[in-house]
């Protein structure tokens, strides 16, 4: 149903199709709203309209108004389109699973992948450092001990999904008294560092990880599979604006995680607007007059 909202939204306006600008998405997290402003700066440096519509909402939303045509491109992770959008088994090699999303994705959506953007988001499961300490949690299996004293947290989506909760505690057998925690995504840390839960599922790119000294638990049984980012776009987008394919190209390869860690602390804990980091990294790597 929320995807179905998503989509009657974005049929409120003009269609991609019927017009020069080229739509840019992006999902309602800070990495992803990062991600869309530098494809839209990317172009427009070239000369192409852009139209925003970023912070749209979660993977499926994004996903089937690309595959509707109301987005032209937006940024996606290879994990999350084998297990989310394709409902396939986790898989824990990198080059199979992105092969496999971009074949998958060719065929049945009319959907191209990018070459992957150099850094893979995969989730991350965290806790304070003074409870790992106190505890002496070091790997996900250490929270089994701990099921009656520990409150799990994350966003409503990982709550959901196969590749999130549900599997992560089938594959290390945990069981917690608490159940877990539905929490908005901008708000996950705020509720780990206020003690209103003890762990977190989040990203391994979050800025804040670094900023307040958190605690990533190794995934020692492998459970989380990778999930390297790449631009998802429309075929028929790439053949009216070339730009497109040059700004993919450019992208490629560019990002490494503490890279993206780096944007993503600038946006969440120091509060700098999303539109300057972008044009400041960009200005940084000689990317706009790179062509």
């Amino acid at each position: 149903m929320r995807w179905f909202v998503g989509l009657l939204l974005l049929a409120a306006s003009p269609s991609c199709s019927s017009g020069q600008s080229v739509v840019v998405g992006s999902k309602n997290f800070t990495e992803q709203v990062i991600l869309g402003e530098m494809l839209a700066q990317l172009l427009e440096s070239r000369g192409t309209s852009v139209d925003r519509r970023l912070n749209l909402g979660g993977t499926f939303i994004c996903h089937q108004a690309l595959v509707a045509g109301d987005l032209d491109l937006y940024v996606e992770y290879s994990g999350t389109a084998l297990t989310a959008i394709l409902k396939e088994p986790v898989s824990h090699d990198p080059d199979l699973v992105y092969r496999r999303a971009r074949e998958v994705y060719r065929s049945e959506f009319g959907i191209e992948w990018s070459a992957p953007l150099g850094f893979n988001n995969t989730f991350a499961i965290v806790v304070r450092p003074e409870l790992a300490e106190r505890l002496g949690l070091r790997t996900i299996t250490d929270l089994r001990a701990h099921g009656d004293e520990m409150r799990p947290g994350s966003g409503h989506e990982f709550l959901e999904r196969e590749d999130g909760y549900p599997g992560l505690v089938d594959t290390y057998q945990l069981s917690f008294t608490a159940p877990p925690r539905g929490l908005e995504l901008g708000l996950v840390y705020r509720a780990l560092m206020e003690g209103e839960v003890d762990f977190v599922a989040g990203n391994s790119t979050d800025g804040l990880i670094e900023k307040f000294g958190l605690v990533v638990l190794e995934d020692d049984r492998q459970y989380f599979p990778p999930y390297a980012a790449a631009v998802v776009y429309r075929r028929e987008i790439a053949e009216s604006h070339p730009a497109v394919l040059e700004v993919i190209r450019q992208l490629g390869g560019s990002l490494d995680e503490a890279a993206m860690r780096r944007l993503n602390r600038l946006v969440d804990d120091e509060k700098q607007g999303v539109a300057n980091v972008v044009a400041h990294f960009l200005a940084e790597r000689a990317m706009v007059d790179g062509r």
